[in-house]
């Protein structure tokens, strides 16, 4: 989206102590805005529809939404620098990181079956993180995945709720997005567990192998039949990927995959040579110097030879010429030993002898 400046109509100047400088992207809840902090720092902040922001009801879950993404701040999410949930325009700060969305990857091409089985691995391990910390995302997607060069983001915990969360969501309201939502959530909202973020996780990679989602329609209402009576569309899916989508994609929660199973079965998708052989790397043992030496003095002489290391004189034969930064005498040998090299009957013994 094209960078707006941030003070448009209806765009506040600062959030907090936070001058806005553009806008990066809007939603439903409010639009994402880049700042700057005082010691430099990129921040991406969203600010609340001022429609919303007088609904107290929308005021609270944007608190919850707080609360969410400061428990799973980690590795696989932009961490919460600061918020304020009671200003006049509700706003959230997280850092800026500068990447493209899993979705706008997508429309310049779809992934191939390593980048897919990284992608899963990441996510699987994002997952995990957000559900150890006791928190359902609800709404994972392709714009709410960052593709960065480090590994990949999950952002936007919007309509995320802890396990035990007492906030109910509103009888007949659709709460997430229809081709990444799990059956349960058009069925049993009240309901939902990790095991949605896991339906979420396989139809986002169907998306990023084909284009399009496992269930797919122009009509959110067919969607969610589909989703609930049909099976997926896995053509496209690479063929060593769609068993494990196919799993993450069952009808009952019960019977998808955990994270951390995710985890190890995309770990040998992404990296395959990894599983081929575990066995420890064991060098082979040095050869020992007189080995070493013997093989040179076998090939300088056919018979016995004796030769000095050392100030530049070789292996039988005449010595040759000086160098002229060499230099000859005791004064520039070591002082602690001298190397002699005994040849004989083809083999060699090297042994060093005090001085």
């Amino acid at each position: 989206m094209r960078a707006q400046r941030a003070d448009c109509a209806d765009f506040p100047e600062y959030a907090g102590q936070y001058r806005l400088e553009s806008v990066l992207g809007s939603g439903g809840m409010g639009v994402v805005h880049l700042a700057t902090s005082g010691s430099g720092l990129k921040l991406a902040v969203k600010i609340v529809h001022s429609e919303h922001a007088v609904d107290p009801e929308f005021r609270a879950r944007f608190r919850q939404e707080i609360a969410a993404a400061r428990l799973v701040s980690g590795a696989f999410t932009a961490p919460v620098v600061d918020a304020d949930a009671d200003a006049e325009r509700p706003w959230m700060a997280t850092l800026f990181i500068d990447a493209p969305t899993l979705a706008q990857r997508v429309r310049e091409r779809v992934l191939d079956s390593g980048e897919l089985g990284r992608l899963g691995a990441g996510l699987a391990e994002a997952l995990r993180d957000i559900h150890r910390a006791g928190v359902v995302h609800r709404d994972l997607k392709p714009s709410n995945v960052l593709m960065a060069p480090d590994g990949v983001r999950v952002i936007d915990f919007g309509i995320s709720r802890p396990y035990d969360s007492d906030l109910r969501t509103e009888t007949g309201k659709l709460i997430g997005t229809p081709p990444f939502m799990a059956p349960e959530q058009f069925q049993r909202p009240r309901e939902v567990g990790p095991a949605a973020d896991v339906f979420a996780l396989g139809a986002v990679l169907v998306h990023a192998a084909t284009g399009r989602g496992p269930f797919d329609s122009d009509s959110p209402y067919l969607v969610a039949y589909q989703v609930v009576h049909h099976e997926p569309d896995l053509a496209g899916v690479p063929a060593e990927l769609a068993p494990i989508v196919a799993r993450c994609l069952a009808k009952e929660p019960e019977e998808r995959p955990t994270a951390d199973q995710l985890i190890t079965a995309m770990r040998t998708l992404a990296y395959p040579a990894a599983g081929e052989d575990t066995r420890a790397f064991i060098p082979q043992p040095r050869r020992p110097v007189s080995a070493v030496v013997g093989a040179v003095g076998a090939g300088a002489g056919a018979g016995a030879g004796i030769g000095r290391a050392g100030a530049g004189q070789g292996f039988g034969g005449s010595a040759p010429a000086e160098k002229p930064w060499s230099r000859r005498g005791t004064a520039a040998r070591k002082p602690w030993s001298r190397r002699v090299l005994t040849a004989c009957a083809g083999t060699s013994l090297g042994r060093a002898v005090p001085r």
